[in-house]
């Protein structure tokens, strides 16, 4: 009997949906207190998920969900850069 492997499940902020850790995007507040979209899913810090659709971005934007689920105040400038980031993610996944 082989014993199926547990795949990590993580909700996205936006919509609140369960899906694969793999399948969603990571943003993480670095223990500096940077900003950035976590490429691997490795980085050390507090995290926050999203999924490759834009209107899950943009609701959770709109809705202030990142800076609640990060516990932090994000400028306009660290908005943008967690938008290229997602889309440059977002694009290569596909």
């Amino acid at each position: 009997m082989v014993k199926e492997k547990k795949v990590p499940q993580r909700m996205c902020i936006g919509c609140h949906e369960m899906k694969g850790k793999k399948e969603l995007v990571r943003i993480v507040k670095t223990p500096e207190g940077g900003i950035e979209v976590d490429i691997t899913g490795k980085k050390s810090g507090r995290g926050a998920y999203l999924c490759s659709d834009l209107a899950c971005l943009q609701k959770a934007i709109k809705a202030k969900k990142i800076e609640k689920a990060l516990q932090c105040s994000i400028s306009e400038e660290s908005l943008e850069r967690i938008k290229r980031g997602w889309e440059n993610i977002v694009t290569t996944k596909s």
